[in-house]
């Protein structure tokens, strides 16, 4: 009974939990409904409030852009005025330049009226000039009894003479000028730079024949069928000459440093006493690597004797190949040298850049040392490599213009020239062969007996003076001044000399009577 009352009681406690339950969630539930209607409601508030703040802003932007407008709007008519202003200020002007320009045409026209009568005017006055000069000219022909031809002739001889007699003058003066005032100062600056010039001068000769102590190593050194000399003119590229010339051999080609190489290698050969193929390109070998340091050796003493530590180590290796190149007889490299001392010793003397004037003169001549393998003048040839490794613009002009093949620019390239004439003209200096000696005494004679008057030419003083005898009743003294003056001219373009030619006209006349 008791466990009966205590099941009843157990359901009635969970009837009234459950019961108890369900009423709280149904409270819940309203709650969580009137919230959510509360927040509509708030949401629908916000959304009105932001749709009437739109509203209001946009109102507030379409009256800012009416204004904007409304200025813009403006602002354009004003500048529309203010252009069309302009425009009517500018139609103004043209109007009256138009207007101006009108009266100006007018007035042009009235004056090319005005020309063109007075220009029929002149015609028929310069044809009355022309008639009345006919008239005059037939009369003062018919007075002096010469013809137009005759007069006009002898005007002009009168007029040549007195220019002649004049450019006598004036060549005479000039030359009297400008000796008085350069010639005493030139003679002292070239004789003080010879003098301080210590160059050697004995001049050095390329050897090239060889000597052998006997006969017989002629025919060792051809070989057997020329396989010897063929081996040695193939390697040394230089062609041996053996004839008939007793204990001597010719080597000969146009390289002056293969040439010595050979050299060497042919004396060492015939030293050694064994001479075959293999023996000789041995022997070449050495000799080239012998001959190859000397070149550099006098390439690098040659740049210590002048003072120059900076030179392109290819230049110095050209220059001194210059120890091995012979110029009549006179070694190139001493010449570039002495023509360097001298160069910088005259640049001294005028203020001018003494250690540009020594490079210059230093590398004047190195053309020389690859003109067989370049064509050209060795000047320009010289010029380009001076060019290629960096050498001053002075400097290459005064290379190229040494020898007259461009017009000098500078003092440097006055004082090259100088220094080379001086170095190539001195007694001793240089050599010259019969044939060329000859040839240019026979262009001197040439040369003064092509002028009109001349009677006799003597090239005197190897060369150096030529005395010209002009024939008295042709010449006068007046023309004996320009006849010099021309010869000397010519002389200085057409021919290539060292040091100078003086010219000498001798005008004379002669009266002899025989008393019996």
């Amino acid at each position: 009974m008791e466990i009966i009352i205590g099941i009843v009681c157990l359901a009635l406690g969970v009837v009234v939990a459950v019961v108890a339950m369900r009423s709280s969630k149904a409270s819940s539930i309203r709650e969580a409904d009137s919230k959510v209607q509360s927040a509509h409601a708030e949401a629908e508030q916000v959304v009105s409030d932001a749709r009437r703040a739109a509203e209001t802003l946009k109102k507030e932007a379409l009256l800012e852009a009416k204004e904007e407008i409304l200025k813009n709007r403006q602002a354009a008519e004003a500048e529309d005025k203010q252009r069309k202003a302009e425009i009517r200020t500018l139609e103004n002007r043209v109007m009256q330049r138009e207007e101006s320009l009108d009266r100006r045409n007018d007035v042009l026209d009235k004056r090319e009226h005005q020309l063109s009568s007075q220009q029929g005017q002149l015609d028929r006055r310069s044809r009355e000039l022309d008639d009345l000069y006919e008239r005059q000219t037939a009369e003062l022909e018919r007075i002096a009894d010469l013809s137009r031809e005759d007069a006009h002739q002898e005007l002009l001889d009168n007029v040549r003479s007195e220019v002649t007699h004049e450019a006598a003058s004036i060549i005479r003066e000039s030359e009297q000028n400008v000796r008085a005032e350069c010639h005493k100062t030139a003679q002292e600056i070239i004789s003080l730079a010879i003098q301080r010039c210590a160059s050697d001068h004995t001049a050095e000769v390329t050897v090239t024949s060889v000597h052998i102590p006997s006969d017989d190593l002629k025919g060792r050194i051809i070989g057997r069928e020329g396989r010897n000399i063929r081996t040695f003119e193939q390697v040394s590229g230089v062609n041996l000459v053996i004839d008939d010339t007793p204990e001597t051999v010719v080597l000969s080609s146009f390289d002056p440093v293969r040439r010595e190489t050979a050299r060497v290698a042919l004396e060492n050969l015939i030293a050694d006493g064994r001479i075959h193929p293999a023996r000789i390109e041995e022997m070449y070998q050495k000799a080239e690597s012998l001959v190859k340091q000397r070149v550099q050796e006098a390439g690098e003493q040659a740049c210590f004797d002048a003072g120059i530590h900076d030179l392109h180590p290819e230049l110095v290796k050209t220059l001194g190949a210059l120890r091995y190149r012979t110029s009549f007889g006179q070694n190139v490299l001493r010449h570039s040298i002495e023509v360097g001392e001298l160069a910088a010793i005259m640049a001294s003397e005028l203020g001018a850049d003494e250690r540009t004037a020594r490079r210059a003169g230093l590398l004047h001549d190195i053309g020389k040392a690859v003109d067989h393998e370049v064509e050209g003048p060795h000047a320009t040839i010289g010029a380009d490599l001076a060019r290629r490794y960096g050498e001053k613009p002075v400097i290459v002009h005064a290379i190229e213009a040494h020898h007259g093949d461009v017009d000098p620019e500078t003092v440097i390239d006055v004082l090259v020239q100088a220094a080379d004439a001086i170095s190539a003209s001195r007694p001793g200096a240089r050599r010259e062969s019969a044939e060329n000696y000859i040839k240019r005494l026979e262009k001197l004679e040439e040369i003064a007996n092509s002028y009109d008057g001349v009677e006799r030419t003597y090239a005197m003083q190897a060369g150096r003076e030529v005395h010209v005898m002009v024939q008295p009743e042709k010449i006068s003294d007046a023309q004996s001044t320009v006849l010099a003056h021309d010869i000397a001219h010519q002389i200085e373009e057409e021919m290539e000399y060292p040091g100078q030619v003086r010219v000498v006209v001798i005008r004379e006349s002669r009266a002899v009577d025989i008393a019996k």
